[in-house]
């Protein structure tokens, strides 16, 4: 094995655990939904949506995480969570408060993304 090729392994193990963070994320969060926790309720109405919405705000989360997940639809799954964390970050801002949470999520999304998959590195030169 060479300096890159080692290099390329690190680069691409850091990427596989980082994505740990936003799976654990989107699980919890989709499992609240799908549970009907009185916690995940009481969120949803607090940000102005009605309660039955988080059924369906449930699966679309999990939809979008395991499209994420496989490797060959990862990019695509990114896009997807951007947009719904996108959708997040409005609904922060919409109600006054803190949007850091979604935009750090979505950061390590595309981050951890970026370090697994060379396909972009062609799109975004960012490493040498």
């Amino acid at each position: 094995m060479n300096l890159d090729s080692i290099k390329n392994n690190k680069l691409l193990w850091l990427g596989r655990v980082l994505m740990i963070i936003p799976a654990f994320v989107f699980i919890m969060s989709a499992y609240m939904k799908l549970s009907g926790s009185p916690q995940a309720l009481q969120g949803m109405v607090a940000f102005g949506f009605p309660d039955g919405i988080m059924m369906p705000l449930g699966i679309v989360e999990l939809t979008c995480l395991i499209i994420y997940l496989i490797p060959k639809t990862s990019v695509l799954g990114a896009v997807l969570l951007t947009g719904y964390l996108g959708g997040a970050i409005c609904t922060h801002l919409r109600a006054g408060q803190n949007f850091a949470t979604p935009l750090i999520i979505a950061l390590i999304v595309w981050g951890s993304l970026y370090l697994r998959e060379k396909r972009l590195h062609a799109l975004l030169p960012l490493l040498r």
